[in-house]
């Protein structure tokens, strides 16, 4: 299993992953090959939450040959991922190729860039769309974002999803590279929430962007400014 616990957050070691990350990070990396990367980044991301948070059953399997035991994975049909517009959408396509029958939920939510941070490192969030599917007692709840900064954002996401939420088996902020402000922020508010992330980079910068970071995912994605 490629997963470590790191405190604040669960931290994807895979050597896929971090070549991928290392790949997104490059700026010279243009707009297709980003998108791509994201993609690539979400299906292994998928595969280790398979790994190293779902169990499996013993099943009978009937070869061409003769009955045996196979193991399946347990809970695949019971998944929820939550897709933060815009920027997750190229990492939740990459997270459906490991989880194809999940239900699936969009969650608008943007931070106002001009109002700045305030004195406590966080910014003012604008939701502008939601539709979630039913979440039961028996789902695994996947949030995903690829960039986890301030915060901010994650916190506003999480508290529309618990609102309507008829409680979860597991509740997971999936993200490509944070800040540990971030982490540490929605594990407050948020303890009841596991964070996995690829990397756990240095700092914010005054901007409230992660450096090194990535830059702006969602305009590398989308070729926007």
């Amino acid at each position: 299993m490629t997963i470590e616990d790191r405190d604040n957050a669960y931290l994807i070691t895979h050597a896929l992953a971090k070549d991928t990350l290392s790949r997104l990070r490059d700026v010279e990396t243009e707009q297709v090959a980003f998108r791509k990367g994201l993609v690539k980044l979400g299906r292994i991301c998928g595969y280790e939450v398979i790994d190293g948070a779902m169990g499996t059953e013993y099943v009978p399997v009937e070869t061409p040959l003769a009955e045996t035991t196979g193991e399946r994975v347990k809970g695949l049909d019971d998944v929820v991922i939550i897709n933060v517009l815009r920027a997750a959408t190229p990492f939740v396509e990459g997270l459906l190729k490991a989880f194809p029958r999940a239900k699936q939920g969009v969650i608008s939510a943007g931070r106002d860039e001009e109002a700045g941070m305030n004195e406590d490192g966080e910014f003012p969030i604008t939701i502008d769309y939601v539709k979630l599917p039913e979440i039961r007692p028996t789902d695994t709840v996947i949030v995903a974002d690829p960039m986890l900064a301030t915060g901010s954002t994650m916190c506003a996401v999480l508290e529309h999803i618990l609102a309507e939420a008829d409680g979860f088996e597991d509740l997971f902020v999936l993200s490509a590279v944070s800040a540990p402000d971030g982490l540490i922020r929605v594990g407050e508010a948020f303890p009841e929430t596991d964070l996995l992330t690829v990397a756990i980079d240095d700092r914010l910068d005054d901007d409230g962007f992660i450096v090194p970071g990535l830059g702006d995912a969602g305009d590398r994605a989308f070729r926007t400014t």
